[in-house]
């Protein structure tokens, strides 16, 4: 269906034509007028003017008798007006046909002389959302990691202007990343209007970011606290060094508590974090060095990488010690939740035998086989207790759900903090891998993780918080998938970590410089490489 403005638009184009017709109409027949002009008068059987061409015949002869000059003025200057007639139409004419030709030439729009008369296809809107909402996300993440670094030196005071920019920019991202889920799961009629309200929303996001830039640079002032803001970041750097290799000791203590399946969402977090920290190393000295010799604007520069990669070595160090808190905390709960989900297992057997009807089979059926692999996997030795957890809260929602399939409301209230530790961990382990592998990963991921961020702060419904579970681990799984397809593209300058900086969203592009609070107009004012 046509919009309203390509209406309009279509319209006053017509009425443009049509005047540009009336006034070519009009000018011809004025020029024809003044050419016919002499004509009538010299045919003009009118006694006055017979009398008066008598008199001009008479003065012409006199003229001529005499040798005068002006034996032929009268019929030359009956003649001026209508020749310039004629010279300003072929000159409006000539003015009007170069015109339409620059802009057959310029022409932007396919079918018209007017930009934007035909809108942009479908599928081509589509492609520019997904790149919209990655490239919005990754100054989403960018601000908030720089955000970090000046709140811990300015306090939240100082920064609430610029943490209010930077949560109107996540609800107006998050909104875009819903839509975007809705039509993945289906696409609606509306499907034009949900992705140009996509660019809208992250369009929105970026220009209040980008707004905030320039007062951000003013607060951290790093041209003049270039000494200041660069002790804080060896501090923090030196804190982390010394963190991984007890880092490392935990990770091989869940080797041997748990099943290899337990330890697998942080699989590689300690040499990821050392790699991140190499090019920290590197990038702190370069900018010590460059501030010694009064190169203020490659220090800043350099200082602002080290800043990405100290940031994202503790989100991979933390990423470890948050997952054995996990699962302690999940080998903890499972045997008072396994005792609960079995006992009401009973109960719906004896419920079984006198009202066997409805769905009620099924459901029992399906907890049986749930808990038939708890059993299973405890039995095994070494086991994963979040996806033993796991398992044994979606039993309990199989066995509390009515026959429609939702869950009631006495059911439901002793599952969700069994169902709520597995989906937090989820959540975290996904976003915790989209943030330091941004550099490859694609929308698909990036929507599935906000969708399950979405539902898991849903903490009183069981179904959302358990359906943000499945979703996390999707976009786990897509992310993982994006980062294999973008392989290892750096060759041998992985070694001083420049490879992991770019997958990590820390510098934009080999050879660029670091990416920085703002939106898309902003984020790389230091992007210039500083070597």
């Amino acid at each position: 269906m046509t919009s309203p403005q390509t209406r309009n638009r279509s319209r006053r184009a017509t009425s443009h034509i049509a005047v540009r017709v009336a006034h070519a109409v009009l000018g011809g027949l004025v020029a024809v007028g003044w050419l016919m002009l002499p004509l009538a008068k010299a045919g003009s059987g009118d006694p006055a003017t017979l009398a008066r061409n008598v008199r001009v015949t008479d003065e012409a002869g006199a003229q001529e008798a005499a040798g005068g000059p002006g034996q032929d003025g009268t019929a030359t200057g009956d003649l001026v007006l209508p020749l310039v007639a004629v010279g300003a139409a072929a000159a409006l004419g000539a003015y009007g046909y170069g015109r339409r030709k620059r802009r057959a030439r310029t022409r932007t729009t396919p079918g018209g002389g007017f930009p934007h008369a035909v809108p942009v296809p479908v599928h081509e809107l589509d492609g520019n959302a997904r790149k919209l909402l990655v490239a919005t996300d990754d100054c989403v993440r960018t601000s908030a990691e720089e955000l970090v670094c000046a709140t811990a030196q300015f306090g939240d005071e100082a920064v609430k202007p610029y943490a209010q920019a930077l949560a109107y920019a996540k609800s107006e991202l998050a909104e875009a990343f819903r839509l975007r889920q809705r039509l993945d799961d289906a696409a609606p009629a509306d499907s034009r209007g949900m992705l140009e309200e996509i660019v809208l929303r992250c369009t929105e996001a970026g220009r209040r970011l980008d707004s905030e830039a320039a007062g951000f640079d003013q607060l951290r002032a790093l041209e003049r606290n270039a000494a200041t803001a660069l002790e804080y970041a060896e501090t923090r750097f030196r804190e982390l060094a010394a963190r991984t290799p007890a880092t490392k000791t935990t990770l091989g203590d869940l080797h041997k508590r748990y099943a290899p399946s337990a330890s697998l969402p942080v699989a590689g977090h300690v040499e990821q974090a050392k790699d991140r920290l190499v090019f920290a190393t590197i990038h702190l000295n370069q900018a010590r060095q460059s501030l010694d010799r009064g190169d203020v604007g490659k220090a800043i520069a350099y200082l602002r990488a080290a800043e990405g990669a100290v940031d994202q070595a503790g989100l991979l160090v933390n990423g470890v010690d948050r997952l054995a808190g996990e699962l302690a905390s999940a080998a903890g709960q499972l045997p008072a939740a396994l005792t609960a989900v079995e006992a009401g297992l009973a109960e719906a057997r004896r419920r079984l035998v006198t009202a066997g009807v409805g769905a009620l089979p099924g459901h029992v059926a399906h907890a049986e086989a749930l808990l038939a692999d708890v059993r299973r996997l405890t039995a095994a030795g070494l086991y994963d207790p979040v996806d033993v957890l796991r398992l044994v809260a979606e039993a309990g929602t199989v066995l509390a759900s009515t026959s429609d399939g939702a869950p009631s409301s006495e059911g439901a209230g002793g599952l969700l903090d069994h169902a709520l530790l597995p989906a937090r961990g989820a959540v975290a382990v996904a976003g915790g891998f989209i943030t330091t592998h941004r550099g490859a990963v694609g929308c698909e991921a990036r929507t599935r993780l906000a969708e399950a961020e979405r539902r898991v702060a849903l903490a009183p419904l069981l179904l959302e918080v358990q359906r943000a579970d499945v979703l996390a681990r999707q976009a786990r799984e897509l992310a993982e998938r994006d980062v294999r397809v973008f392989g290892n593209p750096y060759g041998g300058r992985e070694g001083a970590g420049v490879g992991g900086a770019v997958l990590g969203g820390i510098l934009l592009g080999v050879g660029g410089g670091p990416a920085s609070f703002g939106g898309p107009r902003t984020r790389s004012r230091r992007a210039t490489s500083p070597t």
